[in-house]
């Protein structure tokens, strides 16, 4: 874009012009801050794609529009920032429903703004018309139909502040074809909202944080529960501190994975139905737990009656309507949580937690983790492997993007996040298909990081279409496809539930390296773990996109694995025999 271009843009920002509302949508955002959106043209959108090249932000062409959903949803895990997705409407703007959902379930700031039919024509089942705020309304924030050009710029700025503010989800902007193509004044700074205002409840009472601060003091046995609001709310130096001065362990949930570095000497690594044996145990145990910015998920606690049944639990979120809906609070500390830590912190002059931490680590040793770091090479090749290696050589400092199912867990297990924002993962919705459009995303944002995506066999053929973005982008993105031929999650829940009827769960695939070789980018099959570290630098040291098919052991489960219904403490183990054998020092 020129410099005449660039001027005539800020001057649309600094005073009071006439736009068509095709424009609108492109000032709004560019006042906003937005330099990318991730979208699919179509006859409703197509007045905005058509003022697009008069403004500098990047369109990414995706190749389905969940795909662009995704995108901008690891966009946004990936930089803190809003993601922007841009669709038409009917099938264009139902496609974003998916990832929309995945947002909405794990608090992502996303914004989609998608076309609609004429005003004149809504209700009448046009052509490609669709209430996609009806549609969307259980799974936005916030949604708007905008059916005139002097609405748009309001209903755009109003959404990127409901999307970032509170608890952080997606909004949606539907705008009519007719207000896209008609004109009004542009004044970027009248079209600004409100002042975001707090829900009434979040303002901590005095009475509670001491309530809180007396609980922690007076706490033997207490635990830390970090959640993904730590990194929503930037409070991972206030986690630390109140970590260390206590001297209080920090159980992870999968989302909160690089809120707490997982080298940290008390970090003890991720809870729930795929934790470590003595992270569960150490809940269970538990005399306080301190729940920072998580929800209690279903994965996390097991059967709400037995969870954790001898503890006080002090909850800090910043959405009331998570406190006491899945496990009752003895102290709700309701707002953000950096801003309730720091008012906490003063209150808390430090304790000894020698005897408790030592309880826990001797349980950690009796209980002891899988090594896999000296597994004799038998000629087969594991998923637990791939996750371990690719951590050791890439000294954890990737951005990881998975799928969903067992390589999910694996990677939670064995590659260990000491920095936030370097697991990009669908927690809540477990959405298949999410790794490879969200690596993308995360690419964009980061584009000097060391991007990964790490998805099985089964979510990588959802969204594989998108390897042809990859390539018209020129993205450097590297692809592990972690392939053993069955929908394995589900497979082994096959396993032992289901006296291993395998019915609909054996997957044939194509050729992953050739139809990576189809879209222009080079691939290796590995069999063996002793190729793995010679394909992991090769990819490494390529410019430019490079995908490994990784045909690891077919019937291999993840361990230990809480069935749905029972206790944390009602784990299943890996059996003896299996090959992986469990000891202490997994390095």
């Amino acid at each position: 874009m020129s410099t005449r271009d660039e001027k005539e843009i800020n001057a649309h920002l600094t005073a009071s012009t006439r736009l068509t509302g095709s424009e609108i949508i492109w000032a709004t955002l560019v006042g906003e801050g937005v330099t990318t959106v991730f979208g699919y043209p179509g006859g409703a959108i197509l007045p905005a794609y058509d003022a697009l090249r008069k403004f500098p932000i990047r369109h990414i062409l995706v190749r389905h529009e969940q795909g662009a959903a995704h995108m901008a949803d690891g966009y946004a895990r990936a930089s803190g920032k809003v993601g922007v997705a841009i669709a038409t409407s009917g099938p264009g703007a139902t496609n974003l429903v998916t990832g929309i959902a995945t947002a909405m379930l794990d608090s992502i700031p996303m914004v989609c703004i998608t076309g609609q039919v004429s005003s004149k024509v809504l209700g009448t089942d046009a052509f490609q018309e669709v209430d996609i705020t009806g549609i969307t309304l259980p799974v936005t924030k916030h949604n708007f139909l905008v059916t005139c050009a002097e609405d748009i710029a309001p209903a755009i700025r109003q959404a990127m502040q409901i999307a970032l503010s509170g608890r952080p989800g997606p909004v949606l902007v539907d705008i009519t074809k007719d207000a896209q193509q008609s004109s009004a004044i542009f004044d970027f700074e009248a079209a600004k909202p409100a002042p975001y205002k707090p829900h009434p409840m979040l303002s901590v009472m005095n009475t509670s944080l001491h309530d809180a601060a007396e609980l922690i003091r007076r706490a033997k046995r207490p635990v830390i529960l970090a959640g993904h609001g730590i990194l929503q709310s930037g409070a991972g130096e206030q986690v630390r501190t109140l970590a260390e001065r206590m001297q209080v362990p920090v159980a992870m949930t999968l989302l909160g994975l690089g809120a707490f570095p997982a080298s940290h000497s008390l970090n003890l690594g991720m809870m729930g139905m795929h934790g470590e044996a003595w992270v569960n145990d150490a809940i269970q145990n538990a005399d306080l737990l301190i729940a920072c910015g998580m929800r209690f998920d279903d994965r996390v606690i097991g059967t709400p009656s037995t969870y954790s049944p001898n503890s006080k639990k002090i909850h800090i979120d910043i959405d009331p309507a998570e406190i006491n809906k899945n496990v009752k609070a003895d102290v709700a500390l309701v707002g953000d949580l950096r801003e309730v830590l720091e008012q906490l912190l003063p209150l808390l002059p430090g304790r000894d937690g020698s005897a408790w931490l030592n309880t826990i680590a001797a349980s950690k040793g009796a209980v002891a983790v899988r090594d896999i770091r000296n597994l004799p090479d038998n000629g087969h090749l594991y998923a637990a492997h791939v996750m371990h290696d690719l951590w050791r050589i890439t000294e954890g400092k990737a951005i990881i993007a998975t799928d969903v199912g067992q390589h999910q867990m694996w990677e939670a297990q064995y590659y260990h996040h000491d920095y936030p924002r370097t697991l990009i993962t669908s927690g809540g919705l477990g959405t298949m298909g999410f790794a490879l459009p969200a690596a993308i995303g995360a690419k964009v944002a980061c584009p000097d990081k060391e991007v990964w995506v790490i998805a099985g066999d089964g979510g990588f053929q959802m969204t594989a279409a998108e390897l042809s973005t990859i390539a018209q982008e020129k993205l450097n993105v590297n692809i592990a496809v972690i392939n053993n031929g069955y929908l394995g999650m589900v497979r082994q829940w096959q396993e032992f539930f289901y006296d291993r009827n395998y019915e609909s769960t054996p997957l044939v695939s194509p050729d992953f390296v050739k139809l990576a070789d189809a879209h222009g980018i080079p691939g290796v099959a590995v069999r063996q773990r002793s190729d793995l570290e010679g394909a992991v630098n090769t990819a490494r040291g390529h410019h430019g996109a490079f995908l490994i098919n990784f045909l690891v052991e077919k019937e291999d489960s993840v361990y230990p694995m809480i069935p749905a219904g029972k206790a944390l403490h009602e784990m299943i183990r890996r059996p003896g025999h299996n090959p992986l054998v469990e000891r202490p020092d997994d390095k």
